[in-house]
C-alpha cells in the first residue's frame, strides 16, 4: 500500500535532481554567544527556486533532518538550516544562563536568514541569481515547529496572561509545522512550565497558510495532554488549513530527524517517504510552484482501504 502511494506522490511533484549542500555558512550575528552557521541546500540546476527555512528540534543541527531537508532541495527548493543555540555542539544546559532567551534567539536566527540572502547565495556556488526570494516557507519539528510558527504568526502568552508581541515576517508565506507542541496552562508539566516559556502559544494569530503534520502515538513529557496536543495551531488557528496524522507515528514521525538515529523511537522508512512527498506537494502549492499538487497528493493519501494516516482540511 504505501510503496503504491509513494509512486504516485512521485508523479504528482516530479523527479529528483542533483543537489547541491553547502556548510558551515557563516551569518554575522554580533550579539549571538556563538556565530550563527547554516546549511544551504539547493537543486544544481533551475531558476526561481523558492526557499525553505527549516528550524530544528531541541538538541539538533544543521546536519540533521537530511530526509526532509535534502529531499525538498531534490525537488526543487533552497533549503537554509541554522544551528540554534540549543543544539548540542553549544552546550547550554538548561541550567545555562542563556538558555531562558534561547527561544527568542532561534526566532531571530530565522529572520537573520532572511536579512542575509545576498551572503548565502554567493556562499553557494552557481546560486546567485536563481533565488525567487518573494515565496518562502517556514518549517520547524518539534521546538522547531515553535519557532517557525512565530514567523507565521502565532504569539506567546506572557505571565500575566496577555499576547505578546508581533514577530511574525511578512516575507514568509507559507508553513509546515511538525510534531509541533499546542497549548499551555495547567496541562503543562512543572518542568516545562519553569522552563519553556514559549510553551504558552496563542494562535488565534496564525494567518499564514501552513500545514500541521502530527502522530496519533506521539505522547510528550511536557504535557498531560495527549497526541492531540500536537494538532492544536491545526484546531486554534485560522492559517493552519491541513492536517496530515499518521497512524502510529511519535515524536519524529518516523525518522525525519535522520535514519536510524537514537531518537527515533517509531523507526518507519515508508512513513517517512510519505512524509517526504506530502510535505513537498504541500509546498509545491503554497509556493505557487504547481496549485495541483497538494489536492492530488491530498487525494492520493486518503484513497485506499488501508490508509496510513488521515488528511483533514478546513
Amino acid at each position: 500500500m504505501t510503496a503504491s502511494i509513494v509512486s504516485t506522490l512521485d508523479r504528482i511533484i516530479g523527479a529528483s535532481s542533483p543537489v547541491v549542500s553547502v556548510a558551515p555558512v557563516a551569518l554575522s550575528a554580533p550579539d549571538r554567544p556563538v556565530p550563527l552557521e547554516v546549511r544551504v541546500s539547493a537543486p544544481a540546476t533551475g531558476t526561481d527556486l523558492p526557499v525553505v527555512v527549516f528550524s530544528h528540534g531541541n538538541g539538533w543541527n544543521l546536519d540533521g533532518y537530511a530526509p526532509l531537508t535534502a529531499f525538498w532541495a531534490s525537488r526543487g527548493f533552497v533549503v537554509i538550516q541554522p544551528t540554534h543555540l540549543d543544539s548540542r555542539r553549544n552546550g547550554f544546559g538548561f541550567d545555562h544562563p542563556v538558555f531562558p532567551t534561547i527561544w527568542t534567539e532561534r526566532i531571530v536566527d530565522l529572520t537573520r536568514i532572511l536579512d542575509q540572502l545576498d551572503t548565502i547565495e554567493a556562499a553557494v556556488p552557481g546560486l546567485a541569481g536563481r533565488v525567487d526570494r518573494s515565496r518562502v516557507a517556514a518549517t520547524g519539528h518539534s521546538w522547531g515547529g515553535q519557532t517557525a510558527q512565530t514567523l507565521l504568526g502565532a504569539r506567546t502568552f506572557d505571565e500575566a496572561g496577555q499576547v505578546g508581541q508581533d514577530m511574525s515576517d511578512g516575507r514568509v508565506t507559507a508553513g509546515i509545522l511538525f510534531a509541533t507542541t499546542g497549548l499551555g496552562g495547567d496541562d503543562l508539566h512543572p518542568f516545562a512550565q519553569a522552563n519553556f516559556p514559549f510553551m504558552r502559544p496563542s494562535f488565534q494569530e496564525l494567518t499564514t497558510p501552513t500545514l500541521v503534520v502530527a502522530g496519533d502515538h506521539d505522547q510528550s513529557k511536557m504535557s498531560s495532554r495527549g497526541p492531540d496536543w500536537f494538532t492544536d495551531a491545526y484546531t486554534h488557528s485560522p492559517g493552519a488549513t491541513d492536517l496530515l496524522t499518521f497512524y502510529g507515528a511519535e515524536h519524529a514521525l518516523g525518522g525525519i530527524v535522520g535514519y536510524e538515529v537514537a531518537e527515533t523511537t517509531d523507526e518507519d522508512p515508508e512513513r517517512v517517504a510519505v512524509i517526504q512527498r506530502m510535505s513537498t506537494a504541500y509546498l509545491r502549492t503554497a509556493l505557487h510552484v504547481d496549485e495541483n499538487s497538494w489536492p492530488a497528493g491530498r487525494a492520493v493519501f486518503s484513497a485506499g482501504s488501508d490508509p496510513i494516516g488521515r488528511a483533514d482540511s478546513k
